[in-house]
């Protein structure tokens, strides 16, 4: 299985190769921005996303695997214009990857089909002190029952 970027040298996790989908696929279920963002390891613009001020209680979902990877308890207000939690529901739905790019390298946050979610930095609150920034259109929410 690939994933969204070949820059990238996992760390933590593994991909899971029932999940895995070929390329034109990928093309067919996804709209051009997910596609971006997901294929190619892209990056929304800041503030666009329109997950970043959901407050609902709820669970967030991966796009490419409908893998529960968020709730709302984990969310908080980064101030960076994109969703950020401090923790995923369960560490074992998510990949890690350092970026091989230039500058600074970035932990990327994939899930468990490959596809790029966002990044992981080491600048959150407590308890993890972990800040998972994702990109909206990588995720989508489902509110809890009333």
């Amino acid at each position: 299985m690939t994933s969204s970027s070949d820059n990238t040298n996992i760390i933590s996790g593994e991909f899971d190769e029932s999940l895995s989908k070929k390329e034109a696929e990928w093309r067919s279920i996804l709209n051009p921005l997910q596609y971006h963002i997901l294929r190619d390891a892209g990056t929304e613009i800041p503030y666009t996303g329109s997950l970043n001020n959901e407050k609902r209680s709820g669970t967030y979902f991966s796009v490419g695997c409908d893998i529960a990877l968020f709730r709302s308890e984990q969310k908080y207000d980064s101030r960076t214009g994109w969703p950020s939690f401090w923790a995923p529901i369960d560490e074992n739905a998510l990949v890690l990857g350092r970026e091989n790019g230039l500058g600074d390298a970035r932990i990327e946050v994939l899930d468990k089909c490959g596809s790029h979610l966002g990044h992981v930095f080491d600048d959150g609150p407590d308890p993890t002190g972990k800040r998972y920034c994702m990109n909206s259109v990588a995720l989508y929410f489902l509110p809890d029952k009333k």
